[in-house]
C-alpha cells in the first residue's frame, strides 16, 4: 500500500500475505505460551517442592523472571497477529465494496477509468426530438460532467447510477488508505524494548502491555460497549457509532462484537471470521485434548467458509469457551422473512463431527425451505455447554435441566438479537431443538418474556421439554409441531419418577414407577410432547431403523435428506421453517 492508492491497487491486493504473516507472529505467541507454561506448572512448582536454600531462590527468580518475558512475547506477538488480521480484514471490507461498485459497473456497460472516474452511453429519449440523450462521464467529487438539464430536456437515466457508482469506488479506495494509514500507526508502536529485560513500565496488568499497546487502535472502547443492554439497544449503540469507530471495534475486539446480540448479521459474520483465525491460531501447537478437539472443529469450519456454500455461510458466534461455541446460519438472517434456529443436544461440542454433520443439518433445512418460499434461512445453534456422558448416561449433566436452563438464556437472547436486526417487520421465526435441545428450547420459553419474536417450535428426538402442555412454550395453539420416530429410544425415555424409584428400589421401583404413570406419556423432563395430552401436532417421520439393526440411528434421522432416507421428517420441518405448516402431513399423537 502507498499513498497513492488506486482503486486497480486495492482490487488486486492479496490480503492473504497479511494474514500469512499474522499466523507466523500467532505461532510465535504459542510457542511462547507453551513455554511459560512449562516453566509456571512444571520448572517452578518442583523447585519449590524438592528444593530450598538460597540457589534454589535464586533459580526460582531467574526462572520467574523468564516467564515474565515470555509472558511479554505471547502478548507483543498476539498483538501484532490480532492487527494483522484485523488489517486484512477491513481491507477485504473494502475489496467487497468496490468490488460490487465495478460489478454493476460491468453490468450497465458503464466504463471505470483509472481515476475513478465513470463514464456511461448515451440513453433515454429527448423531450423535443426523440433522440437518445448523450452520454458522459461521472467524477468522484459527486458532479457529473454533463450539464444538468433544462427544462426541455429528460435526464440520461444512467447519470445517477454512474455517479453513486462513481462515489462507491472513491470511497472504498480513500477508506481502504485511510485503514492502510491508521493500521501503519498501530503497528509502528508495537516495538519491544531493547535488550534481554522487560521493564516494569511495560506492564499494566496480568494482561501484559495489552492495554499500552492498543492504545492506538482504541482499547479504551471497551468500556462502552453495552454487554449488559437488550439486543435492541445493542442494535441502536452499533448504529448510533461512526464508520470509523465501527472499524476500530472490528479490529480490536472482533469476539466481542461477533457474540454480542443485536449487532448486525454482516458484522457479526466478519468480526468471526477474524476471530476464527485469532482462535486457530491460539490452539495451534498445544497438544491437549480440548485444544486438539476444538481445533478440528475450527478448521472444519473455516474450511467450509473458504470453500463456500449455497445458501452462503454466515458465522453469527464462534469461541473456545466451555465444550465451545459456534453458531452458522446459512443465508443471511437479517433480511430473511423466514429465519430458523436449530439447537443441538446431547454430546453436542465443537469438534469435527459437529462441524461436518450439524451445519450439514441447518444447510439441508434451509435448502429444503427455500424450495417454499426463497427467503428463507436456518442455522444451528452451539451457544451452550450440552451434556456430554464420557461416564455413562447417568451423567448429573445429562439426567439434570441446569445446563438447559442456562443455555435456554443464551438463546432467547440470541433470537431476540435476531428478532432486533431483521429488516421485516414482523419476521416469521422459528426453534427447533433435537434432543437435550428440546429442553433447551423448552427453558428459553420459560426464561422473562419467552422467546422473543418466535412464531412455530419444533421438537425432534425430545425426552421432554420440561413443561407438560404445548401451551406452556408461549406461541400460538397449533405451532408446536413434534417429530418422534417410533424406534428412537430418547423419546421414550422413562419418567424421572421412573429414575427416581429405581433408584431407591432397583427393577422393582422402575416397574412401579411405570405403573403410577396410568397414560404411560410421561418422560424424563415431563411430558412425553408427541402424546395427546401435550397438545402438539405430531408430523409424519420414518420409524428409523430398529435398536437391533442400527443402534441410535433412529434418533439422528430426522434431518437426513439424502436419496436413500426417508425425506419425510426433513420436509416437514422445511415447511414450518418456511411458513407453510398447514402442508405439513401429520400423524395421530401417542
Amino acid at each position: 500500500m502507498t499513498p497513492a492508492l488506486t482503486w486497480a491497487r486495492l482490487r488486486d491486493l492479496d490480503c492473504t500475505e497479511l494474514e500469512g504473516a499474522a499466523d507466523g507472529w500467532g505461532r510465535s505467541s504459542n510457542r511462547a505460551d507453551a513455554a511459560r507454561d512449562r516453566i509456571d506448572q512444571q520448572l517452578l512448582t518442583g523447585l519449590r517442592a524438592e528444593q530450598e536454600g538460597e540457589a534454589a531462590r535464586a533459580a526460582v527468580a531467574r526462572l520467574r523472571r523468564l516467564g515474565r518475558n515470555l509472558q511479554y512475547v505471547y502478548t507483543e506477538c498476539g498483538l501484532l497477529r490480532t492487527t494483522l488480521n484485523s488489517l486484512a480484514h477491513e481491507l477485504r471490507l473494502q475489496q467487497r465494496a468496490l468490488a460490487e461498485a465495478l460489478d454493476d459497473a460491468a453490468a450497465l456497460k458503464f466504463t471505470v477509468h483509472a481515476d475513478g472516474s465513470v463514464t456511461y452511453p448515451a440513453a433515454g429519449e429527448g423531450l423535443v426530438d426523440g433522440a437518445p440523450l448523450r452520454g458522459g462521464t461521472a467524477t468522484s467529487n459527486g458532479a457529473p460532467a454533463l450539464t444538468p438539464p433544462s427544462g426541455l430536456a429528460a435526464p440520461n437515466p444512467h447519470t445517477a447510477k454512474a455517479q453513486d457508482i462513481a462515489d462507491r469506488v472513491m470511497r472504498a479506495v480513500r477508506t481502504a488508505a485511510e485503514i492502510d494509514w491508521r493500521y501503519a500507526g498501530i503497528l509502528r508502536r508495537l516495538k519491544a524494548e531493547e535488550g534481554l529485560q522487560v521493564p516494569d513500565s511495560t506492564w499494566k496488568d496480568a494482561a501484559g502491555d495489552a492495554g499500552a499497546v492498543r492504545e492506538a487502535a482504541g482499547a479504551y472502547l471497551a468500556d462502552a460497549i453495552p454487554s449488559d443492554a437488550t439486543p435492541a439497544q445493542r442494535r441502536d449503540w452499533w448504529a448510533g457509532l461512526t464508520q470509523e469507530q465501527r472499524e476500530e471495534y472490528l479490529a480490536v475486539y472482533p469476539d466481542r462484537i461477533g457474540n454480542l446480540d443485536g449487532i448486525p448479521a454482516l458484522v457479526r459474520d466478519a468480526a468471526n471470521r477474524d476471530n476464527l483465525q485469532l482462535l486457530i491460531g491460539k490452539l495451534e501447537g498445544r497438544d491437549d485434548d480440548r485444544s486438539v478437539t476444538q481445533l478440528a472443529g475450527l478448521r472444519e469450519i473455516d474450511r467450509q467458509l473458504g470453500a463456500g456454500t449455497r445458501p452462503p455461510m454466515f458465522l453469527l458466534g464462534i469461541g473456545d469457551e466451555g465444550n465451545g461455541r459456534a453458531i452458522v446460519s446459512f443465508g443471511n438472517p437479517d433480511t430473511a422473512r423466514n429465519v430458523a434456529a436449530y439447537v443441538p443436544g446431547l454430546n453436542t461440542a465443537l469438534d469435527e463431527d459437529f462441524a461436518k454433520m450439524d451445519l450439514k443439518r441447518a444447510a439441508d433445512t434451509a435448502r429444503g425451505a427455500q424450495k417454499y418460499d426463497h427467503s428463507s434461512v436456518a442455522m444451528v445453534w452451539l451457544g451452550y455447554d450440552a451434556p456430554q456422558f464420557p461416564d455413562g448416561l447417568n451423567s448429573a449433566d445429562v439426567m439434570g435441566g441446569e445446563r438447559a436452563t442456562a443455555g435456554g438464556q443464551s438463546f432467547g437472547s440470541f433470537m431476540s438479537g435476531l428478532s432486533a436486526t431483521n429488516s421485516h417487520t414482523d419476521p416469521h421465526m422459528t426453534a427447533i431443538g433435537h434432543s437435550y435441545g428440546s429442553r433447551t428450547v423448552g427453558a428459553a420459553t420459560q426464561r422473562d418474556g419467552g422467546i422473543d419474536g418466535v412464531d412455530d417450535i419444533i421438537l425432534v428426538g425430545s425426552p421432554g421439554v420440561g413443561v407438560d402442555r404445548a401451551e406452556e412454550l408461549g406461541v400460538e395453539r397449533g405451532h408446536v409441531f413434534v417429530g418422534a420416530a417410533d424406534n428412537d429410544l430418547v423419546t421414550g425415555a422413562p419418567s424421572k419418577l421412573q429414575g427416581n424409584m429405581a433408584a431407591v428400589a432397583g427393577p422393582v421401583g422402575f416397574l412401579a414407577g411405570g405403573l403410577l404413570d396410568r397414560d404411560g406419556d410421561d418422560l424424563w423432563f415431563g411430558k412425553d410432547p408427541a402424546s395427546e395430552a401435550f397438545g402438539a401436532q405430531r408430523f409424519h417421520t420414518a420409524d428409523g431403523p430398529s435398536l437391533v439393526r442400527g443402534g441410535f440411528a433412529a434418533h439422528s434421522q430426522y434431518f437426513d435428506v439424502g436419496p436413500e432416507r426417508d425425506r419425510a421428517s426433513a420436509d416437514n420441518i422445511a415447511m414450518v421453517v418456511a411458513g407453510k405448516s398447514h402442508r405439513v402431513k401429520l400423524e395421530d399423537p401417542r
